[in-house]
């Protein structure tokens, strides 16, 4: 079985149809027989979307379920070892987004689609370019 975890640039990307969207990152995701999706996105996205902050996302923001739902996605529950781990990571990247969704990958193990090289500093693989 093959499975990702999408970061929540990289979710977004797909949602919004956005052309960054990389073709090995398009590849990952279709290839894969587990696509995921961390809990704690749902929480970055509405959070930016209520500060301002993303307002492209702002359309989409009551229908997140429903499309990830309908694309054959698992949502992946926020769990006290995932929270645990996230916060115990020998990473100095501070972003408690990025933490958790490393520590998620992590414990499915499974790369993260995601544009951001922070994640190659904690030693999980990902997947863009």
């Amino acid at each position: 079985m093959t499975g990702c975890l999408l970061d929540t640039n990289a979710l977004s990307m797909l949602l919004l149809n956005d052309p960054r969207l990389t073709g090995a990152a398009k590849r990952t995701i279709s290839n894969a027989s587990r696509v995921i999706v961390p809990a704690i996105s749902f929480y970055e996205i509405g959070l930016k979307v209520f500060l301002g902050k993303w307002p492209e996302m702002a359309k989409l923001i009551d229908f997140l379920e429903v499309r990830i739902d309908e694309a054959g996605f698992e949502v992946l529950p926020l769990s006290a070892s995932a929270a645990r781990a996230a916060a115990m990571l020998d990473w100095l990247h501070r972003d408690p987004f990025d933490r958790m969704i490393a520590a998620a990958a992590m414990q499915e193990r499974v790369p993260v689609v995601s544009s951001d090289a922070a994640f190659d500093a904690v030693g999980v693989e990902r997947v863009w370019g």
